[in-house]
């Protein structure tokens, strides 16, 4: 069973599954991002989203971390039976950083419409249901740190036809990500309200990273999604 938990120290999000339950997850997405240049003003937003699915890749690869839990079978079971089986199942987990969380998850709205609306598909394809059931997760664990009335207002300002990341400026998300893992716990906790709402509600300082971006590309004539700016994740980051 797919599974997201925020952290220890709140930097970010565990995600958890078998094999199939994370390869199910990542097929989802790929097939609502589309292939390259499917939809140009979504690159930037693509490309975050491709990074979160190889890092989930990396997880049921075994790359990252693996747990046994329990499935339910007992001594008993197996002899009334007849037959001999692990009492565990094998699953995997990655983390990720709350803010490119965020951000996905706005993103997969978008790539839903525009999966919808290009593929002529509906909200009962197989696809769509399964992106929606990770994004139920991710609201779920939003309960567990906000307040009633700043869950309302972020789960109705995400879900606002307004809303998009339809040409964003992703450099804006490193900047976020960074500044995230440099808080502490209690930091985390004050400001997650917030740093959801910049994420969701563009404002003066992502305009002004948007600006920046917008003319450093200019000079060479780039899409603005293809601009790096020099950006240092550390080696290792206290969950």
């Amino acid at each position: 069973m797919l599974a997201l938990k925020s952290t220890e120290n709140m930097t970010g999000v565990l995600i958890s599954g078998d094999f199939w339950d994370l390869d199910e997850l990542c097929s989802a997405i790929h097939h609502l991002t589309g292939k390259e240049d499917r939809y140009m003003d979504w690159q930037g937003a693509r490309m975050r989203l491709l990074g979160v699915t190889s890092e989930i890749r990396y997880a049921y690869q075994g790359n990252r971390n693996i747990d046994f839990v329990a499935n339910g079978l007992h001594k008993e079971m197996m002899k009334s039976h007849d037959f001999i089986a692990p009492e565990n199942n094998i699953y995997y987990s990655t983390e990720i950083l709350w803010p490119e969380l965020v951000f996905s998850f706005i993103a997969l709205n978008d790539f839903i419409q525009l999966y919808k609306k290009y593929e002529f598909a509906n909200d009962f394809d197989l696809h769509i249901v399964n992106v929606r059931k990770f994004q139920a997760l991710i609201s779920e664990a939003w309960k567990d740190i906000l307040t009633n009335e700043e869950y309302a207002v972020i789960l109705s300002a995400v879900y606002s036809p307004e809303t998009t990341v339809e040409e964003y400026a992703i450099q804006y998300i490193d900047m976020l990500n960074l500044s995230y893992i440099e808080m502490t716990k209690e930091q985390r906790t004050k400001s997650f309200s917030s740093i959801v709402q910049n994420i969701v509600m563009e404002n003066g300082e992502y305009e002004a990273i948007k600006k920046k971006v917008i003319a450093e590309a200019s000079k060479t004539k780039s899409a603005i999604h293809d601009l790096r700016f020099n950006v240092n994740y550390p080696e290792q980051i206290e969950w």
